[in-house]
């Protein structure tokens, strides 16, 4: 049954129209995504659907349907403790158990009308229906879920970070039990277990859900439709995210196909027109041919215009470093009291794509700033390699000149001239006079983070060490920054909780666990596959970079190249697997999704290897 019906909705901004006749419906249990560029109305349709903003339309909404909204604006920092906060949203249950209680001891005093037994069947009904008596202990756990402890509970909002109190937003709208929620960028600010915890309970609430994200890996993990708005109309997708992807990618290119073959044609008959309107003996067909050509405009194909501004991530080739770029040795890091890191010991290789992964507060940051000098490792040594320049990108972008305009920091950071400074801010939708003159004091969150990340794809150096590098970008930014640190030939240390980019980029990664450090070879699947598969890491300690051979026997190292050899022997397997099941049945449409993926991870592999082949030969 549909929770809601929505038909031919309509917003107007300044007289124009942001979209018009967007219809859906979405039922219980299904998760559907709106996609779309930033400013296509996502943010304001959601808002409308939960009441919040003036939206012209129709809804028709299943009887006593509940909604809840969590968005990008944080609740207001006041001495109101976070429990209060979150239970708020399930005001409407408790006002139900009172009326149940006040019920209940008229009938214990002899009440038991017709009216009074109606009224409670009534409440009792709503309250099952929301889920029952256990509401406040089902609001204890999404509250643990996202990260928060039992002490926080009692926290004035007025102590908590924006971070934080986005986090809360999103617990109070999970904790409300809605039969609809609506969520703008729930993502944000959550680490990896708390995001993979979200997915999970998105999976198996009782409810509708309508959801706006940037998080590739969270889109898929979810969806089960997408309503795409573009050019302010709207287009409904059944199926997974990556199967709405695909469809809109096949959709463009049929439909640009088809327009060329118009305007071919059209092109071909008005040189026909041209060449013999003006003959006596052809004029019959040259009218003809007009009336075509007419007939064609009139029928002619409209691609829609893609006005997605996506930064221009193009790394400048680095000069080459030593082989060793990194390397850690017994090292043991500490914050005040707390001890982050023991005995932790790792290298890193030119050319190597390592990810640094773990829970917040672990002790990534902190370990990154230990690799850039900015602090010392209170046991043990770290060093760089011969050669080796280094970027780094934090999530604060504290690197950046404040004591001038956007073009002085550009020039400052990157060695460009002018000209060149101006045509790389372009790239990151820094255009024209004002934009480029703008101090840098009065960029916003995201634009700082724009003109980062411009100042280090054109730094020029050889290692890369990014913190959260996505925050704030776009779908389509994302995955142009994720093919360029793809291609980049010199070394990248990642930390991010965007596990499609981790997956992407990292042939390695670090793990940050209780307090040690473990090597896993592969991306973020292979270690999420392992974990489950394995239970506690074999290796403390990763190995170190390999001294020169003593003559004694040893366990022999496998290269990089042997490591993606043997990942490809197990993804052909699984791709024959697969193509053996569909030969059995061919209209199974997950089989054709998971055959699909399985042959881009080989695709992959296979590029990786031929990659890391070649650099092997060089040397």
């Amino acid at each position: 049954m549909a929770i809601v019906i929505a038909s031919n909705l309509r917003k107007e901004l300044s007289g124009s129209p942001l979209f018009d006749g967007v219809s859906f419906k979405v039922e219980r249990r299904d998760r559907l995504a709106l996609a779309g560029r930033n400013g296509a109305g996502k943010t304001t349709l959601l808002r409308g659907i939960a009441g919040e903003a003036s939206i012209m339309g129709d809804f028709a909404w299943e009887k006593g349907a509940r909604v809840a909204l969590h968005d990008q604006r944080p609740p207001a920092a006041s001495p109101r403790p976070l429990r209060d906060y979150v239970l708020a949203g399930t005001s409407d249950l408790a006002a139900i158990e009172d009326e149940l209680r006040t019920l209940e001891q008229a009938m214990a005093g002899g009440t038991h009308d017709p009216a009074t037994l109606r009224r409670y069947s009534e409440a009792q009904a709503r309250l099952e229906h929301a889920g029952g008596y256990d509401w406040r202990s089902r609001a204890g756990a999404v509250v643990r879920g996202l990260g928060f402890t039992d002490d926080d509970l009692d926290r004035p909002l007025s102590t908590f970070s924006g971070g934080e109190l986005t986090r809360a937003s999103l617990a109070r709208a999970l904790a409300a039990q809605p039969d609809l929620l609506l969520l703008d960028e729930p993502t944000n600010h959550l680490d990896i277990e708390s995001m993979e915890w979200l997915e999970e309970m998105l999976r198996t609430i009782d409810a509708a859900v309508i959801l706006v994200a940037h998080d590739r890996w969270f889109l898929e993990a979810v969806t089960t439709a997408v309503l795409e708005l573009e050019g302010g109309k709207s287009t409904y997708f059944p199926g997974k995210w990556h199967v709405w992807r695909r469809e809109e990618a096949a959709r463009q290119q049929h439909l640009q196909r088809t327009a060329d073959r118009q305007a071919d044609e059209i092109e071909r008959l008005e040189r026909f027109v041209t060449r013999f309107g003006a003959k006596a003996t052809k004029a019959r067909q040259a009218q003809s041919k007009q009336k075509q050509i007419d007939r064609l405009k009139e029928e002619r194909v409209e691609v829609p215009k893609k006005e997605r501004k996506t930064l221009g991530f193009e790394f400048l080739k680095p000069k080459r470093s030593g082989r060793v770029v990194l390397e850690a040795e017994n090292i043991t890091l500490t914050a005040g009291d707390k001890t982050l890191i023991t005995g932790g010991s790792f290298a890193i290789e030119r050319g190597e794509h390592v990810a640094l992964v773990g829970h917040n507060g672990a002790g990534k940051t902190t370990l990154l700033e230990t690799i850039l000098g900015r602090r010392q490792p209170t046991a043990g040594v770290i060093r760089t390699g011969h050669d080796v320049e280094i970027a780094y990108f934090s999530q604060h972008e504290a690197e950046l000149d404040e004591r001038g305009t956007v073009l002085d920091a550009a020039v400052a950071g990157t060695g460009l001239r002018r000209p060149e400074a101006q045509n790389l801010l372009g790239r990151f939708l820094f255009s024209g006079y004002d934009e480029q003159e703008k101090p840098v004091t009065a960029l916003s969150g995201g634009e700082r983070r724009r003109l980062a990340l411009a100042i280090v794809v054109a730094s020029g150096a050889n290692f890369l060490v990014l913190d959260e590098p996505t925050n704030h970008l776009d779908l389509e930014s994302r995955e142009s920054l994720e093919a360029a640190l793809d291609a980049f030939p010199g070394a990248v240390l990642l930390v991010t909780h965007d596990r499609a980019l981790l997956d992407a980029v990292s042939g390695r990664l670090i793990a940050l666990e209780n307090g040690k450090l473990h090597t896993y070879m592969g991306g973020w699947a292979e270690y999420r596959d392992r974990e489950e598969d394995a239970g506690p890491p074999v290796a403390a300690k990763p190995a170190k970079v390999a001294k020169p051979a003593t003559g004694r026997p040893g366990k022999p190292k496998l290269t990089p190249v042997e490591l993606v050899e043997r990942d490809i022997e197990k993804a052909e397997a699984r791709v024959a697997e697969l193509e053996r099941k569909l030969a059995e049945n061919w209209s199974d449409t997950k089989l054709l999704a998971d055959h699909t993926a399985a042959r881009t991870e080989l695709e992959g592999l296979l590029a990786r290897w031929e990659s890391l082949f070649a650099e092997q030969e060089a040397d």
